[in-house]
């Protein structure tokens, strides 16, 4: 819903369809925007249509099964609540990903009268004309002049979150050295988390394991149940840490990225990659069934920037400049909001120092 209460600078819709690896890229290029450095270069613009929470669009069938150029044109298609958010005083930014909120990016742009500048992340259906910044992964193989590049996913983790969980979990800190984290994937349109790469999976687990590394192996929403079995015994074989969901305790995935030397990382996530390289972890992927000449693409792109090899029994440690494409897309939006909204002149005014200076 709308925030009412009055607000200072500009406004800023976080838009998505709902899917949580949408949700994650533009939570973390607005999480960017929010950092001290960045907000006060833009905090001059005053705005109307601020928010105190993202907004998801999620367009059921069968409008969902229709072309992105279709929605620009029919909010009628949107459940009440969401065409009751979709509406004027429109924001300074706008923010989205994913390819059924595409045609909702392309259309505030015109619903504004261009005011409101439009950010989509990942390759929409629909010509790059109609957004002003599009954010696309290299692996999409999209280029342009209002084309942001980018290796896997915008990554961002807030200097307040990675504080708490440093403090929640400081115990770690004393587990440095040889702690590796391990991050398992699912199944997806170009990957099967099937029994034969959990077999392959837990034959690399026990070597590192033996070799003397301290294992902490977590799962997501998309890891298969048999999966998330295996690995939670094996945990518990090989003395490794398990989570799976809050029955376990607070969530330790951030503390595990930030008190960790090295990840292990199935290979059907860009989100999950990037999230490692974001703090320089040396990865070492996990292959899965299946493949497809984007995720070659993906997974080439973090070899060719030092992030990444492929996954084998014995793991190695190197270094590398953390991936933060989040923070590089953030400035260049603040460079492009500042073209449209230049900072004010402030006059300069004689300065009368204090008689004790």
């Amino acid at each position: 819903m709308t925030d009412d209460t009055a607000s200072l600078g500009p406004s800023i819709w976080a838009v998505s369809d709902g899917r949580d690896g949408n949700a994650a890229q533009v939570k973390s290029i607005v999480q960017a925007l929010n950092e001290t450095q960045r907000w006060m270069r833009i905090a001059h613009i005053q705005a109307d249509g601020h928010r105190n929470s993202a907004l998801t669009l999620e367009v059921p069938p069968p409008f969902s099964w229709l072309p992105s150029s279709w929605n620009k044109l029919a909010r009628s298609s949107l459940p009440l609540d969401q065409k009751a958010a979709l509406d004027a005083p429109w924001p300074t930014l706008w923010v989205a990903a994913g390819r059924r909120t595409a045609g909702f990016s392309a259309g505030v742009r015109n619903w504004s009268g261009g005011k409101t500048m439009t950010v989509h992340v990942l390759t929409p259906d629909l010509p790059s004309s109609e957004f002003d910044l599009i954010v696309a992964p290299q692996h999409d193989d999209m280029s342009g002049d209002n084309i942001i590049q980018t290796v896997g996913s915008p990554a961002h983790f807030s200097a307040d979150d990675i504080e708490a969980a440093g403090l929640a979990f400081a115990d770690l800190a004393d587990e440095r050295g040889r702690s590796a984290v391990v991050v398992l994937g699912g199944d997806s349109k170009a990957h099967t988390f099937d029994n034969a790469s959990a077999e392959r999976l837990d034959v690399h687990i026990r070597a590192v394991a033996s070799a003397g590394w301290r294992l902490r192996i977590t799962c997501s929403r998309r890891t298969p149940v048999f999966a998330r079995a295996h690995f939670r015994s094996l945990a518990d074989e090989i003395g490794a840490r398990f989570w799976e969901n809050p029955t376990d305790g607070p969530n330790p995935y951030l503390a595990w990225l930030l008190f960790s030397d090295a990840a292990i990382v199935t290979e059907d996530s860009a989100n999950m990659l990037s999230d490692a390289a974001y703090f320089g972890l040396p990865i070492h992927m996990a292959r899965l069934t299946g493949s497809s000449s984007k995720f070659d693409r993906l997974h080439k792109s973090f070899i060719d920037h030092g992030c990444a090899k492929w996954l084998h029994r014995a793991l190695d440690t190197w270094t590398y400049e953390p991936l933060r494409e989040a923070d590089r897309v953030a400035d260049l939006i603040v460079t492009e909001l500042l073209k449209r909204h230049p900072q004010p002149d402030i006059p300069s005014a004689d300065v009368v120092k204090p008689d004790w200076l």
